[in-house]
């Protein structure tokens, strides 16, 4: 299990790299796996604990005399209420990826409304890399009621001209910024799908810290939706898995289409003693997190030449862009981490010309940076950047 940052300051690849890139990649990621587990203090992310960690932290839980789940009962199934309980939908069904879980809702909704056009953001995770999942193995096709990187609005949507079966939005949109929408922005949003007869799907694989920005608890928020995914892996810590919830008939037809997919495995109770653990450890400490990070994104915005999206963030991560090479950042973050057993930002890319970018996530590590430490360590990570 990991420490309540979700993703770590880990690259993504846009394109399918060479053989040598993909090798000078991996390397330089266990480069940066390495030196984060050696810092004394980590600023953005958190070290990734190793097998051996995450086994003890699995031994110290309460439940481990009782029989294992066996096809989806015992603490499995103890999972799903808690996440239904926490979403207050009738009932969640686990599945162990959050690919497989969205399939299943678009699937589900298309069937339901008898359309296979999926409104979504050109930025939404599902359109940037699972694409291939929901058109190729499903049959959808999206819809795009905007290009613009934010959240696409009610009159967007009305303006989209073509009817569509299912809109989804991702809570936060985490390839713009992770941004969210202000709630009465959200309920027109959903009441104007509706009105054009269409169901509304959640992506929340971020949804546990949204509720600080939207001002509603997570059960105000999932009931804006018919079927909402929200993943265990991601900020709550666990190690892997996802839940998709809604009403009793979807989720029914969930449970019928994750065995299809050959996700109802013999045993997942790892998985989900890891999930239970996040919510009732990692899940309380979030908006402590999401308000940190207000701190921590004021102070690096003093930096020279640094830009924050969101200027306040939404979330306990944002994106942090500086005018230098990436390559010239992940390398000074390498050296100070060397220099100093301190961790500051990683997982530079460059972006807009003259610009890289970086997601900083403020999770529990980080609530002991003060302003000050924050802004001080960061004039010392930019003076270790070539002349």
């Amino acid at each position: 299990m990991t420490d309540a940052n979700g993703t770590t300051d880990a690259t993504t690849a846009t394109d399918a790299p060479d053989a040598a890139a993909t090798d000078g990649a991996a390397a330089f990621l266990e480069r940066r796996l390495a030196a984060v587990r050696a810092c004394d203090r980590v600023l953005s992310g958190a070290p990734l604990p190793t097998m051996r960690e995450q086994l003890a932290a699995l031994r110290a839980l309460d439940g481990l005399d009782e029989r294992p789940d066996l096809y989806g009962d015992g603490p499995l199934r103890l999972l799903e209420e808690r996440v239904a309980a926490l979403l207050g939908t009738e009932d969640a069904v686990f599945f162990p990826t959050g690919t497989m879980a969205q399939q299943v809702a678009l699937r589900y909704g298309a069937e339901r409304s008898g359309s296979s056009a999926v409104a979504l953001h050109p930025l939404a995770h599902l359109e940037r890399w699972e694409r291939q999942a929901y058109s190729q193995l499903t049959g959808l096709r999206g819809l795009w009621p905007t290009a613009e990187p934010r959240h696409f609005t009610a009159a967007e949507l009305t303006d989209l001209g073509e009817p569509f079966g299912t809109m989804t939005v991702e809570l936060p949109l985490r390839d713009a910024g992770f941004l969210l929408p202000s709630w009465a922005e959200l309920v027109e949003l959903t009441d104007a799908a509706r009105a054009a007869g269409a169901r509304v799907h959640f992506d929340g694989a971020r949804l546990w810290e949204s509720t600080e920005h939207l001002g509603k608890g997570l059960d105000e928020i999932a009931a804006l939706a018919d079927s909402v995914y929200v993943s265990f892996y991601k900020t709550l810590g666990g190690l892997s898995g996802a839940a998709l919830a809604g009403d009793g008939a979807l989720a029914g037809y969930a449970r019928a289409w994750r065995h299809r997919h050959g996700g109802n495995v013999f045993q997942q109770w790892p998985a989900a003693l890891a999930a239970l653990d996040g919510l009732e450890r990692v899940l309380p400490r979030v908006p402590q997190h999401v308000r940190h990070a207000q701190v921590v994104a004021a102070a690096l915005a003093e930096l020279p030449g640094a830009r924050i999206n969101p200027a306040a963030p939404h979330t306990h991560q944002f994106r942090l862009w500086l005018p230098h090479p990436a390559a010239a950042l992940n390398e000074a973050a390498l050296t100070l981490a060397d220099q100093e057993r301190t961790w500051f930002v990683g997982g530079w890319q460059d972006g807009a010309p003259g610009l890289a970018m970086a997601e900083v996530t403020v999770g529990a590590a980080a609530l002991g940076w003060s302003a000050a430490e924050v802004a001080e360590a960061g004039r010392r990570f930019l003076a270790l950047l070539p002349a």
